[in-house]
C-alpha cells in the first residue's frame, strides 16, 4: 500500500514538471532586422576619478530605418541593458562594471538611516547564450517584442576619462 502510494506521488510529481517544462519561455531570434546597421562595436571606458566608475558601451550604427524601428534592449557579456537613441543613427547600450564603483553603506541601528542604500544586485539568468562577440537586440513591431542576434562585435580601444580640473577665470 506503501509503495502504491510512492508511485503515484512520483508519477503525479513527474506530470506536474513535465507540465510546467513546457511553459518554459524560450526565445525565437529573427533572422532579419528590420532595420539597415552598420558594423556594431564595443569600447570600455574608466572614469579617472577614484570610484568614478567603469563599464562598456555598445554602439549600433544605423544605415537606414525605413521603418522607423525603435531599439529597445540590448543583451551582452551577460547583462541587459536599454539602448539610447544617441542621435538620428546611432544607438547606444551601457553597461556598468564592478570595478571602481563608489560602495557607500550606511549601516546604523535606526532604519532610517540606512534608507538610501541601495539593494545589491542579484544575477539574471540570460535568456540568449552568447559569447563575447555576439549580442541580442530587441525592438517592439506593433504589440510583439522581436529578439535578433549580431555576430562579430568589434572591440576598440579603451577610453579613459580623467578627472580634468575646470578652468577658472
Amino acid at each position: 500500500m506503501n509503495t502504491l502510494k510512492n508511485i503515484k506521488n512520483i508519477l503525479l510529481f513527474l506530470l506536474i514538471a513535465v507540465g510546467f517544462s513546457q511553459c518554459a519561455s524560450t526565445q525565437k531570434l529573427e533572422d532579419k532586422l528590420p532595420l539597415e546597421i552598420g558594423d556594431v562595436y564595443a569600447r570600455h571606458w574608466v572614469s579617472g576619478v577614484r570610484g568614478g566608475g567603469s563599464g562598456y558601451n555598445l554602439f549600433i550604427p544605423v544605415k537606414s530605418n525605413p521603418d522607423k524601428i525603435v531599439l529597445d534592449s540590448l543583451y551582452f557579456n551577460g547583462k541587459r541593458a536599454k539602448l539610447e537613441l544617441k542621435n538620428a543613427s546611432l544607438f547606444v547600450g551601457r553597461f556598468k562594471s564592478k570595478v571602481n564603483q563608489r560602495h557607500d553603506i550606511i549601516m546604523s541601528s535606526d532604519s532610517l538611516a540606512e534608507y538610501g542604500n541601495r539593494v545589491p544586485e542579484v544575477a539574471k539568468k540570460m535568456p540568449f547564450e552568447l559569447n563575447d562577440t555576439e549580442c541580442v537586440v530587441s525592438y517592439q513591431k506593433g504589440n510583439k517584442t522581436l529578439y535578433y542576434k549580431i555576430s562579430n562585435i568589434v572591440r576598440k580601444a579603451s577610453e579613459k576619462h580623467p578627472n580634468i580640473p575646470q578652468n577658472r577665470q
